[in-house]
């Protein structure tokens, strides 16, 4: 079975771990601990499922810690990536305007930091290939928050053209088969496993040039 990766990312303590625990197994974390550097879960999905095209594929979800001291450290696992997840706390609008500095640090290269790291340019990055999802978390909490208009929607999602739900990560239902949450997912997994299969193909049609090009020069 084929894998793709999706790294999970955003601000310490907006529920990143919870997520994730709650995707792969379907049930709650009751007592997560602080990530350090990252830790990988793995979810089998069923690539258009329903379909002849059918296929498995291992969902590889990489839990990068949201510590600022581990700022520098956290590039080495931003390779080879086939999509994104961006985390933020309802509760918290910081951690929902942090997403963006996200956006820039996984998708930018090294010589595109600032001195006070990445910048974000929604320009820079409208012809992102890479599929995005945005999802906010305890949205329960939200709830009496929204009721005093504190809450503004989100933006970002717009802005790199990504799909976005929220949820109560500490709420087996909010992740039910067949819910509008489930398939959203579902949906990014199928686009996150098309990334990968066009990086494959497009990579394979290159090294076919290559090897005429050179068979050519030969003769």
């Amino acid at each position: 079975i084929d894998k793709v990766k999706v790294l999970v990312v955003g601000d310490s303590g907006v529920g990143k771990t919870s997520l994730v625990h709650l995707i792969c197994h379907d049930e709650l974390c009751r007592a997560p601990s602080a990530t350090i550097g990252c830790s990988v879960e793995v979810k089998l999905h069923e690539y258009r499922a329903g379909t002849p095209a059918e296929r498995d594929f291992f969902v590889e979800l990489w839990d990068i810690g949201g510590a600022a001291s581990h700022a520098n450290s956290r590039s080495i696992f931003y390779h080879q990536v086939h999509g994104i997840i961006l985390v933020h706390d309802l509760t918290n609008r910081k951690s929902h305007q942090n997403l963006r500095k996200w956006l820039a640090e996984t998708l930018s290269k090294d010589d595109m930091k600032s001195s006070s790291g990445y910048s974000y340019d929604p320009e820079q990055f409208a012809g992102n290939q890479v599929p995005i999802l945005v999802i906010g978390t305890k949205a329960d909490s939200a709830e009496s928050l929204r009721e005093r208009n504190v809450l503004r929607p989100s933006s970002i999602a717009d802005e790199c053209n990504a799909d976005e739900f929220n949820l109560d990560n500490l709420q087996v239902k909010s992740l039910a088969p067949g819910s509008t949450n489930a398939v959203k997912l579902s949906k990014f997994f199928d686009k996150v496993v098309e990334r990968k299969v066009a990086s494959f193909q497009a990579h394979h049609s290159v090294s076919q040039v290559r090897r005429y090009r050179k068979n050519s020069h030969n003769d």
